[in-house]
């Protein structure tokens, strides 16, 4: 799910003018890698403490992502409409990473 939202942020951001292609496009591109990055890099540690931090890391990608196409949508770079179609997904992802910490933390209280 946040690579499916990542590939669609990517696909809105192509609507930018040109000259916002490289400054809040690359910025929005960036943070909205950074989710699916956290996850993979919090997956691949060992300790349940890092596990939690990265899927934390990549909660605040995610936020800082829809914030980022707040502020587009403010400077009228797409329409709100474009934002909201994203939203159930950006619901979604972090129901799953709510889900996926709990999970951890969990294991954590039992070890």
């Amino acid at each position: 799910m946040a690579r499916k939202l990542v590939k669609d942020i990517y696909e809105l951001q192509k609507s930018f003018p040109a000259e916002e292609r490289y400054a809040l496009g690359d910025q929005i591109r960036r943070s909205s890698t950074s989710i699916t990055s956290n996850i993979a890099e919090g997956t691949g540690r060992n300790s349940l403490k890092e596990k939690i931090h990265f899927v934390e890391i990549a909660f605040g990608s995610m936020a800082e992502s829809f914030s980022q196409l707040q502020n587009a949508q403010d400077l009228g770079y797409i329409q709100e409409s474009d934002v909201e179609v994203l939203r159930p997904q950006f619901n979604h992802v972090a129901a799953l990473l709510s889900l996926l910490k709990r999970s951890y933390e969990e294991k954590l209280v039992k070890v």
